[in-house]
């Protein structure tokens, strides 16, 4: 039986506009489901490469682009979907045990990474088949 506990959901910021330029703003366990630990960005990621190619086993994410576009194929274990990310107040909520890879980046693109835990290696699954046994499903 193919099981997931993963899943995906869009995330709208709020925007404050003004003559000046818009103002939008995150603030963790308000518009973030989880507190942010760590934030980190991808820049000057040529518009052939890849990006991601992996799983979490507890961190949560949610991914903006912040300037340009990219876009996210998603895997739960079952469903397989894709998004695109172009607007900076709109995010890419990512549960744990969710399969991301990030391709067609725009020239010029600004990935930002909000996380709900620091950085550690123990918590990836970098292969694929090692993600789909983790959650009970076999190799497809």
């Amino acid at each position: 039986m193919t099981q997931s506990n993963g899943f995906v959901r869009e995330i709208q910021l709020p925007q404050i506009h003004d003559p000046r330029g818009d103002l939008t703003f995150v603030e963790g366990g308000i518009q973030i489901p989880f507190q942010i630990a760590r934030v980190y960005y991808l820049y000057n990621v040529p518009v052939d490469s890849e990006r991601g190619g992996h799983a979490h086993r507890e961190l949560e994410q949610i991914v903006f682009a912040l300037s340009g576009s990219f876009r996210m194929k998603i895997d739960d274990g079952t469903t397989k979907s894709e998004y695109w990310l172009r607007d900076p107040r709109k995010g890419l909520y990512i549960s744990k045990l969710v399969w991301r890879e990030m391709d067609a980046f725009s020239q010029g693109t600004v990935c930002m990474v909000l996380a709900s835990h620091r950085y550690n290696e123990a918590d990836y699954f970098r292969n694929y088949d090692d993600f789909l046994s983790a959650l009970g499903n076999e190799t497809k």
